[in-house]
């Protein structure tokens, strides 16, 4: 049975692997046995030299992923390094939080840019090469602050919007790529304990207004999210396509 979580031979690309949950993740996947390509804006090298110190195999590639010149490079250096793509983890993302009266056009196209069209982008370049091989998995990370089932939240106006729009596209990225045997999932985490988290500048008020609904008292941790990324990933949701997992410690059902 643990073998359906096994990732021997093959490669994965991880973007915004610097920090936090794409941290994890990258190394969650090396563990499992993927070749990794740790992808952020920021230095990213202790991600790479910690895989590497346990054994694993792993590269860093610098993309910015709302350029898609930066995004195709990318995909061409996981290709040069490794011969494939067989996983491609979407966590890149930001969130400012801004009012809404006076958030600026600027304040919107910059994460709409990032958490929406880099995923776009990076699903593109990557399902071209999966499309080849006819196999791939394709992990979109969302958020339950995404309108429609989930939450709206304060202050986040550009942020929901473009987690609900990451919902959307993994449906219909599942749909379209069905054809290729490339499935597409997303996972919606709830109240993480990483550095977006940390900066929300929310009163305390609404704060505890949170963790009341909370049906698990403490914010998740960035493992916690890991560990469905690489089911998602390996051959134990072989079954799974279009399908996004809320992981919120039970925020939702509350």
């Amino acid at each position: 049975m643990n073998n359906l979580f096994r990732l021997d031979d093959k490669v994965a690309i991880v973007t915004g692997a610097a920090r936090g949950m794409g941290r994890t993740h990258a190394i969650f996947l090396a563990k499992a046995g993927a070749k990794v390509v740790v992808s952020d804006i920021s230095d990213s090298s202790s991600v790479v030299d910690e895989i590497k110190n346990n054994g694993g195999e792993a590269i860093e590639v610098k993309c910015d992923v709302s350029s898609k010149d930066q995004v195709t490079e990318l995909v061409e250096k996981t290709l040069g390094a490794f011969g494939g793509v067989d996983i491609l983890v979407n966590n890149a993302g930001i969130a400012e939080f801004r009012d809404f009266l006076s958030m600026s056009e600027a304040d919107w196209d910059r994460v709409i840019d990032i958490n929406l069209k880099g995923y776009f982008l990076c699903a593109q370049a990557a399902a071209k090469v999966m499309a080849q091989k006819k196999s791939g998995a394709i992990i979109n990370i969302g958020s339950i602050s995404m309108g429609q089932l989930g939450i709206g939240f304060p202050n986040l106006v550009h942020y929901t919007s473009s987690k609900g729009g990451i919902s959307g596209m993994t449906k219909a990225l599942a749909v379209d790529l069905a054809q290729y045997n490339i499935r597409v999932n997303a996972i919606a985490p709830g109240m993480i304990d990483t550095d977006i988290t940390g900066s929300d500048n929310s009163s305390e008020e609404a704060s505890k207004g949170v963790y009341s609904r909370l049906l698990i008292k403490r914010k998740g941790r960035p493992e916690e999210i890991s560990s469905v990324v690489l089911f998602l990933a390996s051959d134990a949701s072989s079954y799974m396509t279009g399908s996004l997992i809320n992981v919120d410690g039970g925020w939702l059902a509350a």
